[in-house]
């Protein structure tokens, strides 16, 4: 077996606070822990040797191994398959629902629904991205690992054969912990993990079972929630739950992904760590949360970035920085793990995010469109959250026309991204339909000035006449897909004929079999060596920007046609490799809430029919 599985074939469970990977070996490889931004118990995905794993699989060999969620459901079952009978592992965490903590529960139950079964598990935590060293305690029931970092785990061994009902099949092994069991149709057994340690207790199966309808409970109770009543509920409901296990309970905030360092090109330096909250990709998700009902989350998040932009801790990045650690905190200094080998050699592996401070000033449109929305749905802002809105726009109206990095974090130097013009209208936009329409006092004179300039800049500049399409960025040949947003966030008609032109040149320069790159895979406009894949979340922009066009067996097709390039469990992760690979941190938040509009407005476009052009929001 590879020394390093496909970047697809992983499950994702978690408990609202942080996450793990299984493998469809039943290898759990990535798992940090108390938060998803915290250093990693388990990380052999980027270091099969000194990164840590936890195991359960069948000891003999030759078995076929099938991976499923129970229905409606973030718990995930890997089945192996032998001549000798079926197993289960049935992986799940209790949710979190109160406040920050640092004990959180990993539980791994095993199951015999056919036949007989000896499982084995090799059990090897590596703290702190493997370099923290731990000490090992064996006790009745388990054991109690310690790590010299402070992290602290209590493993609780649960029934089954081969003496594991008192503990005795526990043993040590070089830097870890071993054991078996056998198991005959109809037994369960299983271990728990509990971080912060404690006294592993006796623990029966039942306790297991108990914990399981629990949590299977709390998902279908969440999911029922959900207004989506499209053709597509079974994508949309994995998604919707995807996004719910990437966001932080306590504060609303969602991370990008729950993993770091897993390249965007194999073997390339596109390594980022993804595991923090960017203002684009929380305020884009409002849009999917209030389009499928979930008012709850998208307030939560909401009060979240109201938080930032009364802070305004940002300084090089404007009021705003471009992205915070869940907590809003915003120490994310990047650093390289030198002693990790990598995904695959893919290095170097970064933990931290060194784009943290850059100015991205496409995030004031996507965040002010997002308190648009929210303002739609009932959620007014308040007479100080107000000021400080009042105060950010003011801010862009002075400093809107000034080159940025982009939507894509470019280490190439500024430039005059057009993207980042288009969001500066949004935001401009959007505050003034807020102020206008509650009365609130505002420069809005002014607003509507620059607005109008910002509109008119980019109608001469950012318009290439050769192309005959929108380009990256002034005086530029170079195409790119973020501005899809364009006619979905309203600065153009969908059937304007500079827009129809300029899909058509990204349907000949951007598009390889319905996928989508985020710029033209012949330029590399980033800084960076090497190439990468298509980018998931641009594909689902293009289905939607289809549909609006009235290209509406286009839009279908193509959404179609990306639904098999998910992975087993219907996840994505950042972008898709020439033969179809997953590639990126995974999954990808930003991949399925883009689904979930897509799919909102495909379904809105279908039943309207392709002559409805009206412009909705990215949710609705």
């Amino acid at each position: 077996m590879d020394r390093y599985p496909n970047i697809a074939d992983h499950g994702l469970i978690g408990d609202l606070q942080t996450t793990a990977l299984v493998t469809d070996q039943g290898v759990i490889d990535w798992f940090c822990c108390p938060r998803f931004d915290s250093p990693s118990i388990f990380a052999s995905l980027l270091d099969a040797d000194k990164g840590g794993h936890f195991q359960i699989a069948p000891e003999r060999t030759g078995y076929v191994t099938k991976q499923l969620y129970l229905p409606d459901s973030a718990v995930l079952v890997t089945r192996f398959m032998t001549a000798d009978g079926v197993g289960e592992v049935i992986d799940f965490m209790p949710p979190l629902t109160g406040r920050a903590t640092d004990k959180h529960r990993l539980v791994r139950m095993l199951r015999v629904p056919r036949g007989t079964m000896r499982f084995g598990m090799d059990l090897q935590p590596r703290f702190d991205y493997g370099r923290a060293k731990h000490k090992t305690e064996l006790s009745a029931h388990g054991a109690e690992i310690t790590g010299s970092d402070g992290m602290q785990l209590s493993v609780t061994m649960v029934g089954g054969g081969d003496g594991a009902r008192n503990g005795s099949a526990l043993k040590r092994s070089a830097g870890g912990l071993r054991a078996s069991w056998t198991l005959r149709e109809g037994e369960t057994a299983g271990v728990v993990i509990d971080s912060m340690g404690g006294q592993p207790k006796r623990t029966q199966p039942a306790e297991l079972k108990r914990m399981l309808d629990q949590t299977t409970g709390f998902w279908r109770d969440w999911l029922n929630k959900s207004t989506y009543t499209g053709r597509w509920r079974e994508m949309v409901s994995r998604s919707a739950m995807t996004l719910k296990l990437l966001t932080y309970n306590p504060t609303g905030a969602p991370v990008a992904a729950a993993t770091a360092g897993l390249p965007e090109d194999p073997g390339g330096e596109r390594n980022w760590d993804y595991r923090f909250t960017w203002v684009r990709d929380g305020s884009f998700s409002i849009y999917a949360l209030l389009g499928l009902g979930y008012t709850e989350e998208a307030a939560k998040f909401g009060f979240w970035l109201r938080d930032r932009v009364n802070e305004q801790a940002g300084e090089k990045s404007g009021p705003l920085k471009i992205m915070y650690r869940v907590d809003g905190t915003s120490d994310l200094v990047e650093e390289e793990l030198k002693h990790f080998e990598g995904w695959r050699g893919a290095k170097p592996v970064r933990i931290g995010n060194g784009a943290a401070d850059q100015l991205q000033l496409d995030i004031y449109g996507e965040a002010m469109d997002a308190v648009y929305l929210a303002d739609q749905s009932g959620f007014s802002i308040p007479h100080r959250g107000w000021l400080c809105v009042a105060d950010m726009m003011d801010w862009l109206s002075e400093h809107w026309d000034q080159p940025d990095e982009g939507i894509w974090e470019t280490r190439g130097g500024r430039k005059d991204f057009t993207y980042g013009r288009f969001q500066s209208w949004v935001a401009l936009d959007r505050a003034i339909r807020i102020a206008e329409h509650h009365g609130r006092p505002a420069q809005v004179g002014r607003w509507i000035v620059e607005r109008d300039r910002i509109y008119n800049q980019i109608m001469e500049r950012a318009w290439n006449p050769r192309l005959k399409a929108f380009t990256q960025h002034y005086d530029s040949d170079v195409l790119d897909s973020s501005l899809l947003m364009m006619p979905l966030q309203g600065f153009v008609a969908p059937r304007d004929p500079m827009w129809l032109s300029t899909l058509k040149a990204m349907d000949e320069k951007l598009v390889s079999d319905s996928l989508v790159y985020r710029y033209n895979p012949s330029m590399t406009p980033d800084g960076l060596h090497g190439s990468e894949g298509t980018f998931s979340l641009c594909t689902f922009w293009y289905v939607d920007a289809l549909a609006r066009a009235g290209r509406l067996q286009d839009a279908e097709l193509t959404f179609l046609k990306m639904h098999t390039y998910a992975n087993h469990l219907g996840l994505y992760s950042e972008e898709i490799g020439v033969t179809g690979e997953q590639l990126g941190n995974f999954p990808q938040a930003f991949s399925h809430l883009a689904l979930i509009g897509a799919a909102i407005n495909l379904d809105y476009q279908l039943d309207h029919g392709a002559g409805n052009v009206e412009v909705l929001s990215a949710a609705r």
